[in-house]
Order: structure tokens, then sequence, then C-alpha cells
């Protein structure tokens, strides 16, 4: 008998912002990222992709600006290197109302919001989400993030992961333990809506934050968001396997993303949980038409927009490092920074040099690229997941809307014919869509310990 394909799972990379991943294409004639403004922009987006059955749109975010590439912020202003950027949470509500199925993976620092005040507004947007809500958590690795927050420099990266356990212990205490499941009566006759001896103070007293509170909010179809966290590092990655549920990884190459796959199971098993316990989701551009020819045509239209240069500003600000004050061949020096250390992992095993990484950044990112028609596209895509060892893409935009428009018209047929994509959604919460399971976190998730 034959096994059942291992269906991709698919998320639409996106920010509340012109230049997100792949720098330089907002010049483009049929690039539409400047109306990141109007909701129009982002609810057209939202049936887009769910007419192409996304399983979600992952929200990407920072609080700070990429000032470390030649110590200024000249050239992410002038090439809109996720600057201007707004909140992306403000956008789910529009999106959610012209969608069903639709989820919403959105970033939030948790270095920078109250956890009190967060619970409330995640637990909102799942209720007006129907359970269609996904939360990004990361800790921040910007400077000019810290000082903006009123601090002198970011916090040392894995005392932000220590901050970021005890954040999340509160927060499970609020969404998990707050309110009992039949705590909500509306009970008109007996004038109860809720009962009061269902509804309970949480008293939190941790090493970094401290609550004596109530939830504010009754409880949501989760509770609990889909929990998505991206980051490689050891601590990073002790982190992931305590709480996370979708993994977010980059790889320059199918090995890569195989090694950095088998270790986060491995650590997801040494925590008390099952390697299927997680999704791992890969970065990935895919450029494609109707034909190859067609296809590489449009690939050399767009590098021709592409600016690698503004994807080296992007990179200088993950890792820390001032690539301009390097000669093209010169070796680089990368030690261990505060920044984000998984970004600099790769180029740091290859030894890369700032003429190698202009190379890898040709197209203004630094995620593969799928260049071909929908019979190569599928080939490429089904041969990560096999030896990457993944469940699925956060696809990156380059000339928006028509990049999700043509993976959406010529690509899906095709995966779909081969079996490698889903015809139709399930019913549910995000959570049930993704893990085929309940709405809230399993039973052997450390949240659930939190529960009465």
């Amino acid at each position: 008998m034959t096994a059942k394909k291992k269906q991709i799972l698919l998320n639409a990379f996106n920010m509340n912002c012109v230049g997100h991943i792949n720098h330089g294409l907002w010049a483009h004639p049929r690039d539409q990222s400047h109306r990141y403004k109007t909701l129009d922009y982002w609810t057209s987006l939202a049936a887009t992709l769910e007419r192409g059955l996304f399983d979600g749109i992952f929200l990407a975010d920072i609080l700070g600006v990429y000032d470390v590439y030649q110590g200024s912020v000249d050239l992410t202003l002038r090439e809109s290197i996720q600057l201007p950027v707004n909140d992306p949470l403000l956008l789910v509500s529009a999106m959610a109302a012209v969608t069903q199925h639709l989820g919403f993976g959105v970033t939030v620092n948790a270095s920078a919001d109250a956890p009190y005040i967060f619970a409330r507004r995640i637990s909102t947007l799942d209720h007006l989400t129907s359970g269609r809500i996904g939360w990004n958590i990361v800790t921040g690795y910007l400077d000019s993030a810290a000082r903006g927050l009123g601090l002198e420099s970011q916090i040392e990266h894995d005392g932000r992961y220590d901050r970021a356990d005890d954040y999340l212990d509160l927060l499970y205490k609020l969404w998990e333990g707050s309110w009992e499941d039949d705590a909500v009566l509306i009970d008109r006759e007996k004038r109860i809506y809720a009962d009061p001896s269902k509804v309970h103070a949480i008293d939190h007293r941790g090493p970094f934050y401290r609550s004596r509170a109530y939830h504010l909010a009754e409880p949501s179809l989760q509770r609990t968001p889909v929990l998505y966290q991206a980051g490689t590092s050891g601590r990073g990655k002790q982190f992931a396997a305590r709480h996370a549920e979708c993994i977010f990884i980059a790889a320059p190459d199918k090995s890569a993303a195989r090694a950095a796959s088998r270790s986060l199971r491995e650590a997801v098993v040494a925590a008390g949980r099952k390697p299927e316990d997680i999704k791992i989701f890969l970065g990935i551009t895919v450029i494609t038409d109707r034909s190859a020819t067609a296809a590489r045509e449009k690939h050399a239209e767009y590098l021709r927009y592409a600016n690698p240069e503004a994807g080296l500003a992007h990179f200088s600000a993950s890792t820390g490092i001032d690539f301009s004050r390097y000669d093209l061949d010169e070796t680089i020096t990368y030690g261990k920074s505060n920044a984000s250390q998984s970004a600099t992992q790769i180029a740091q095993q290859r030894g890369w040099t700032k003429r190698q990484l202009l190379q890898e950044l040709a197209m203004g990112g630094r995620y593969p690229v799928i260049v071909g028609d929908a019979a190569a596209v599928a080939d490429e895509l089904s041969s990560w997941m096999d030896e990457g060892e993944i469940d699925g893409f956060n696809l990156t935009r380059t000339v928006v809307p028509e990049s999700f428009e043509d993976f959406i018209d010529i690509v899906v047929p095709v995966l779909q014919e081969r079996g490698l994509y889903k015809t139709g959604y399930e019913q549910g919460s995000l959570r049930r869509k993704l893990f085929g399971e309940g709405d809230r976190l399993p039973d052997h998730h450390i949240g659930s310990s939190f529960r009465r």
C-alpha cells in the first residue's frame, strides 16, 4: 500500500511595510507594496490567499530601525528596508472579516508589551477571528529598538529568552487558568453572565514579571494562540522546544534545512514532547510563469530592480556586523553577537565574504529562490519537503500582488494534482487545521499545566 503523501503547509510571508525580504522590488512598475497603508491592499490580499487555500499569512515586525550598515539609516530610508513600518495586529480584524479560514501569525515582541495587556489583545483577536490567531514570539535583537523603549542597549541574548520564558508562564496563567471552561453561562433568567466561582485571579511572581489579576477576556476558542517562533540558536532552540508549535527556519540548501529540522525535533523530544508536535516552515522565494522560459525572463526582469546592497544592510542589522567596512573579498569576522545569532550561523560556517553575500542576496533577500514553470517549482518544493524534512514554507513576496497570484494560479493546481496540497479547508481553529486535533494546546504542552 502506497503511503499518503505529506501535504505542504503554506504561509504568505509579509510585513506591514513596503520592503520586507526581497529588497528593491518596490521600484518595479507593477509592484503595489506602497499601498500597504490602505485596508483594501490587505483585504484584497487576504481574499486572494484564501482563494489559494493558504494556511495563513505570517506577519513579521520590528520595533527599531536598521542603522548598523554605514552607521546610519540613509540606505534604509532610500530603499524602504522595513521602514516605515506599521503595526501588524491592526490588520487582522479587517482581513478576518473577508475570509473564513485563513490563519494569522502575528509578530509581537515579548520584551516590549506588558503581558497582562497583550493577553487581552490576543484573546480579542482569537474571538474576532473564530480561533484563527497565532503569535510569532520574538524577543528583539535591535539596539535601535531598545533605545526606543528607553534602554541603553538590547538585553543580552540569552537573557532575553529567560525573560520570555517568564512572560509565557504568566500568559499561560491568564489564558489557560483564569477562567474555567464553563464559567460563562449567559443565563438571562438568573441574571448570571459568568459564574464568579469559576473565574480566578492569577498570582504570578516570576523572576522578571509579577501580576495579580483576572484575565479580562472570557475564554476564546483556542485560549492560547498557535505559538510561532523563529530562531535556531542554542538558547532559542531550548525556548522553541518548550513552547513553539510552528518554527520558522532559514536555510540556504536542503542539507542545512535537514540538519536544523532534526536538531529542533530532537530538542522537542528532549523537552518531553513528540517530534510531530511542531511544524517547521522554511523561508523561500518562488518566481514562476506558464513556461520555463517565461519564468527565467521574469526572474531576469526582477533582478534588474532588486538591490543586493539593501539586502546586505538588512543582514547587517540581523548580525550586528557593519559589512560596509569590509572589502569585497576580505575575511569577515563572524563572532558571537547580541543580535540574532541564528542569522550568522550559516554565513559563519561557510566563511562568506562580502562578495559572496552580495551574490546570495541577488534578489535582495537571503532565502532560496526557485525559478521555473509549475512542474519545476512543484518538483523543487517536494524535494525541499523530503530532503529538508520540513512541513511547509513561508512564501516571501517579490512583486506584489502578482507573486502570490502567480503561485496560486500556476503552481497550486499542479501541487493539488500531485496530492501535495489540499483541495479544501478543514473546519475549525487554526490549531485544528494545522495539527488535525483539538482547538486547544495538547495536554503534554507546558501551557496545559496551568489549567484548572
